[in-house]
């Protein structure tokens, strides 16, 4: 399914990272919402915390929120 969100932020795999795409590249993993800041201030995006990411229309958060980092029933 296509995205009209430019960055999209995959489910937690079993170390708790969660892949995160941009404009259509891969841009690294994140554990943390903390790495999802860093991967969209390199984007272009400076001015942006932990809040932004946590409510930005841009982001789709795949296999739970910002608050999701453990894959479902562990």
């Amino acid at each position: 399914m296509a995205t009209d969100r430019p960055v999209v932020v995959y489910p937690p795999t079993a170390d708790g990272g969660r892949r995160v795409r941009i404009g259509g590249r891969f841009v690294g993993i994140a554990y943390g919402p903390l790495d999802v800041v860093t991967f969209v201030q390199e984007a272009g995006l400076q001015d942006w915390d932990e809040m932004d990411v946590a409510r930005a229309s841009l982001i789709e958060w795949r296999g739970g929120g910002p608050g999701t980092w453990t894959r479902a029933g562990e």
